[in-house]
């Protein structure tokens, strides 16, 4: 086996290895759609190198050189639909096979030129490019903008570029005479190299993007409350920090939320219906917080809104339309006079080190609003919590 034949064979394994992960990435990953294109993309192109063996060792050389370039153009033209779906910029399908149709009608047009010339290089080599420069203008004009997706442009955009420089490198080294002598020239050699290692790079590169999204979600996931789809506790708290660092000013206001006698819901109607409540009554809180808050389940029937820079004045009164929308808010799934409502406590918070402190003085106002017949809302005065609201 010449150098040649035995890249041939690492890119065969390398794509097929890598069609084989995609597929299983695409099993986790909330792009699994773009996953399964590339991975297409790798198995489509992996057939480039059995043809180009066959092309060596049998006499149908012109079906399978045909066939090589066919794979190879598919492969990267699949790949620009997974990258179109990955970054949202969706391909056109029309345009892309009628590109496909065309080039393989020039292939086989130029099949029969001298090679190594100028033209049979150039129009052979440039239906990879251009594939490959479509790909890297989807990332680029696409809204995502971190490190990863910009070496990944410049990497769409460099094997292309490998394509356009594998023409003149053809021109100048020699690619053989004809398609079977293409496999033992040092053309070849140096092809199948290069290639491969753009395979691996840019294979790499997508793996990468795919697990820094899995990892997001599943962080994301951690962060979250399963039935309520708000933050639980340990999502709620990073991301009041979060929040507290991004604001322009010190006066910010804690909510405790308590669902009154909830008990009675799960025993009266069951714990499906309990479970019916918690998400309207999250819905109701996500719906009328202003975009910068931060709303948490802290568990059971208790819930938290963070308002990053806000005055008490403006928090109050979005208590009370909190607490006069949920006592008016007709429920699906449970009776048309089923009605529940919810007490608030409220508490002052100056910095991000206060907190657990401020969430401790909403507490001690959410008890005075319990104490005081629940559906009401209590505000936490030092050193007293003074009643500023009821029904």
């Amino acid at each position: 086996m010449n150098g040649a034949n035995f890249f041939l064979v690492v890119n065969l394994l390398v794509s097929l290895s890598f069609s084989t992960v995609f597929m299983i990435v695409s099993t986790r990953s909330r792009s699994r759609v773009a996953a399964r294109w590339i991975a297409c993309a790798y198995a489509v192109a992996s057939l480039s190198t059995i043809a180009e063996l066959l092309v060596a060792y049998t006499d149908w050389v012109k079906i399978f050189a045909i066939a090589a370039f066919a794979s190879v153009l598919g492969g990267l033209l699949l790949m620009r639909v997974g990258i179109g779906k990955l970054y949202g910029v969706p391909a056109h399908p029309q345009a892309l096979c009628l590109f496909f149709c065309f080039s393989i009608v020039v292939d086989f047009l130029i099949y029969d030129l001298p090679r190594g010339t100028w033209t049979h290089s150039i129009s052979y080599q440039t239906p990879f490019a251009i594939a490959l420069f479509l790909s890297g203008l989807a990332v680029l004009i696409s809204a995502r903008r971190s490190a990863i997706d910009r070496v990944m442009m410049v990497l769409l955009i460099l094997a292309g570029i490998q394509f356009l420089a594998k023409a003149a490198m053809s021109v100048m080294v020699g690619a053989g005479k004809g398609p079977k002598d293409y496999i033992h020239s040092n053309y070849a050699l140096i092809s199948q190299s290069s290639t491969g290692v753009f395979v691996v790079i840019i294979g790499l590169m997508l793996l990468s993007v795919f697990v820094l999204e899995i990892m997001a979600d599943e962080r994301t996931n951690s962060q979250v409350d399963a039935l309520s789809q708000v933050f639980n506790r340990r999502g709620f708290d990073a991301h009041c920090e979060m929040a507290l660092r991004r604001a322009k000013i010190s006066s910010h206001v804690v909510i405790l939320c308590d669902l009154d006698h909830f008990k009675r819901v799960n025993d009266t109607y069951g714990h499906y219906s309990g479970d019916l409540v918690i998400r309207s009554f999250a819905d109701l809180l996500q719906s009328s917080a202003p975009p910068e808050a931060v709303v948490g389940r802290l568990g059971g029937e208790e819930f938290c809104v963070m308002l990053p820079d806000v005055t008490m004045e403006s928090a109050l009164m979005l208590a009370q339309a909190l607490r006069g929308a949920i006592a008016m808010q007709t429920i699906s799934g449970l009776p048309q006079n089923f009605r529940v409502t919810a007490s608030f406590g409220l508490a002052a918070l100056t910095s991000s080190g206060d907190l657990s402190s401020a969430m401790r003085r909403a507490d001690a106002a959410l008890y005075d609003a319990k104490a005081a017949g629940r559906n009401c809302v209590r505000v936490y005065r030092e050193p007293l919590a003074i009643a500023l609201a009821s029904n």
